[in-house]
């Protein structure tokens, strides 16, 4: 969720860097510099004032070789479930259904964006950022739809100020062509080599570097829903805001980039506080991306695959656990756990141990047109142990397409229309069918199901760099239920500024 979630960045024109800008998510998530190059043409125009622009236009600030750079961005997305039916409810003490009854859910973000650079290819970049939040049913029963990317895990309605980034980021050019990075969040004005390696190092989301879409773009401009943020199957190292420490290694070929994160998983599933124990619990995140033009048009292919190491609880090992002795219940236990008082179901907590989970996806991006570009991400994930890092599925797939406003004579306007789909594994389910819970599912009982969401999204460009956003999300088999199979109708509304 910004988890950021927990829980992207728009390359629509050379205006781009104030039109859509890069920011988080947990979330929080910046573009990808080298396709954004080959992105369809667009207006020119500005139509933000930003501080980069009028220092740079008073002969202050070089916005193509930047020494520093600010940015920053102000989110506020409220969401209204309405009410659905379901014949039961947290059976039995299980507590992680999604509450039938009418709820609205709401969150607001601030980021600041601070880069300089300290030598030549080194930057080093600072992010603080506050948030307030609530969530829908304490954030429990929806596997992979959750209806706002923005929310985090364990957040409150009071804002917090916390540092979300803080890391430094080396480029070693290797010759090639010369290509223009237009100043943004997270990426200094510059020109760079298309043959070039790039090293991270300190505390940032696994995001920033991974499976940048250049469709999608950022979520803050996008789509509501957290299907579409990511692969909803990737379990990507995170703390409960959506940030780890670790590294990363960038290798840019011309048309091919390959990618590499290694990173620290929190210490206890879903939680914020992190196990810096990088040599015995750690998340391995490898991508290969080809970039490609057809028909004119810019597309990308990216493989992704994971292998986390980390201390978690295998569903099998908990249903044998529980049958092998009863009293190894859910109720019973003391040790961390996700509140269930169910004493006639197993929990994760008595098996915890030393785990490895292996997921691999697929990414497709293309532009059909100008201004319109579809996308498709699906991912398998092993579905043997509890998801530590993101969210529940264990299979997911997502598509849609993304158009800006050009073709009604409203170009700085954005809307989309996307499918998200999600499934557990059978030892996931069989889990979840004797009452067991995870950190987000988990009703007392299970009908198995594909959850799925249906989102429709329209961004009105209010004034300058100010968005109003409407959204219309349909929701079915909530946390792969069939037996809770709604539908579920949400409807949701952002305001959201750049500058």
């Amino acid at each position: 969720m910004t988890t950021g979630g927990p829980r992207g960045p728009g390359r629509w024109s050379g205006a781009g860097r104030l039109v859509l800008l890069p920011c988080l998510l947990a979330a929080g998530l910046t573009g990808s510099p080298v396709l954004g190059q080959a992105a369809p043409p667009g207006p020119h125009e500005d139509i933000a004032f930003d501080v980069m622009n009028v220092l740079a236009h008073h002969g202050l600030h070089d916005l193509e070789d930047e020494w520093w750079n600010a940015y920053g961005q102000t989110t506020y997305i409220s969401s209204w479930k309405l009410p659905f039916t379901a014949p039961y409810t947290n059976l039995n003490g299980s507590p992680n259904s999604l509450i039938p009854e009418r709820e609205r859910s709401f969150t607001w973000s601030a980021t600041l964006f601070l880069g300089a650079k300290l030598w030549a290819g080194g930057e080093a970049y600072f992010v603080p950022e506050v948030i307030a939040l609530r969530p829908l049913s304490n954030l429990h029963g929806l596997s992979g739809t959750i209806q706002n990317f923005e929310l985090q895990k364990g957040g409150s309605e009071t804002p917090q100020l916390y540092r979300a980034r803080l890391y430094l980021r080396q480029t070693i050019g290797f010759g090639g062509a010369p290509l223009k990075l237009d100043s943004q969040p997270m990426q200094l004005g510059a020109t760079v080599d298309s043959r070039r390696l790039v090293i991270w190092a300190g505390n940032f989301s696994v995001l920033d570097v991974i499976d940048k879409n250049g469709v999608t773009g950022d979520p803050r401009q996008t789509f509501f829903n957290m299907a579409f943020m990511t692969h909803g199957a990737f379990d990507f190292m995170a703390d409960a805001r959506g940030y780890t420490y670790g590294a990363a290694v960038e290798l840019y070929w011309d048309d091919w980039a390959v990618r590499f994160v290694h990173a620290a998983p929190p210490q206890n599933p879903n939680q914020l506080e992190i196990d810096f124990r990088f040599w015995k619990y750690f998340g391995d995140q490898l991508e290969i991306e080809h970039r490609h033009t057809l028909f004119g048009l810019p597309g990308a292919v990216r493989l992704l695959g994971y292998r986390n190491r980390v201390f978690s609880g295998s569903f099998d090992d908990a249903v044998a656990a529980f049958e092998a002795d009863p009293a190894r219940n859910a109720a019973a236990c003391t040790d961390f756990n996700y509140g269930s008082t169910n004493a006639t179901a197993p929990d994760l907590c008595w098996v915890r141990k030393d785990n490895v989970k292996l997921g691999i996806g697929i990414a497709l991006e293309q532009f059909v047109a100008r201004d319109i570009g579809l996308f498709l991400r699906v991912m398998y994930a092993d579905g043997q142990s509890e998801v530590v890092a993101f969210n529940a599925p264990d299979r997911s797939l997502s598509l849609g397409a993304v158009a800006r406003g050009g073709l009604w004579d409203r170009p700085f306007d954005v809307t989309g229309i996307g499918l998200g789909l999600s499934w557990i594994s059978a030892s996931h389910a069989r889990y979840l069918a004797l009452g067991g819970v995870d950190g987000f599912i988990g009703d007392g009982a299970l009908r198995q199901a594909t959850e799925g969401v249906f989102e429709v999204f329209y961004s009105f460009n209010l004034f300058k760099a100010i968005w109003l956003a409407g959204d219309v999300q349909l929701i079915w088999n909530p946390a792969n239920n069939a037996d809770r199979g709604g539908p579920v109708l949400v409807l949701g509304a952002k305001v959201h500024a750049e500058f």
